[in-house]
């Protein structure tokens, strides 16, 4: 496939990038600074694009057989509530526009539900400091579901997300729509290489057309 990678320097998204490449997909990876993306090979091409802006979106994802949207405006980004919204919707403005129609969106984890009714961004214990990205995904989730013309899927990772030890389960993950994958420990936690290998399965064999999903041990 020619698959479009936005955010692919990032944390969740050189992982995904690396998990293409792997699988020998060809791969527009788009990025503010795209001389951070290595092209090694003949199957990435770099691309600078500012994903606030529909059209440059638009722009970089035309011809592709579909999109991957692993954008984050930063944790510490004191704007990141706002930031967030403008830009996920701005990507998802740039796709529609781009004729592409399978969309897949890498959110958060706060808005998985830890308790009938009660979302993880809403405990007491959720830290301050993740709240602000936490809600606007949220909020960008719910208007999402809204979409009718995109075959989009929302993946929310565990809760607690790093990367890869030998204790984790590489390549191995349970997934859910609306609440935590636990593991026996009582914990929610994926390895982000594990995170990517869910994006490219999903993108690969769709499960999850117009639906949240999440993954974890």
């Amino acid at each position: 496939m020619n698959v479009a990678l936005i955010g692919a320097t990032g944390f969740v998204g050189s992982q995904v990038l690396k998990e293409l490449i792997a699988r020998g997909h060809q791969v527009v990876a788009i990025a503010r600074n795209p001389d951070k993306i290595d092209a090694t090979g003949d199957l990435v091409t770099p691309v600078a694009a500012n994903v606030l802006d529909p059209l440059e979106v638009t722009a970089a994802v035309t011809g592709t057989d579909a999109v991957v949207a692993t954008y984050n405006p930063g944790w510490t980004n004191p704007n990141i509530y706002n930031e967030f919204l403008e830009g996920a919707q701005a990507i998802q403005q740039g796709v529609k526009d781009s004729g592409v129609t399978r969309f897949l969106l890498v959110g958060g984890a706060g808005s998985l539900e830890v308790a009938p009714g009660l979302q993880l961004v809403d405990t007491p214990e959720f830290p301050a400091e993740y709240k602000a990205g936490s809600e606007a995904n949220r909020d960008y989730l719910n208007i999402l579901r809204k979409e009718t013309e995109l075959d989009w899927t929302y993946l929310s990772p565990a809760i607690e997300m790093h990367p890869g030890t030998s204790s984790y389960k590489y390549g191995t993950y349970k997934t859910s729509l609306e609440t935590p994958v636990f593991n026996e420990q009582g914990r929610s936690i994926i390895a982000v290489e594990d995170l990517a290998k869910a994006v490219v399965d999903e993108i690969e064999n769709p499960q999850y057309i117009q639906k949240r999903f999440t993954v974890g041990y």
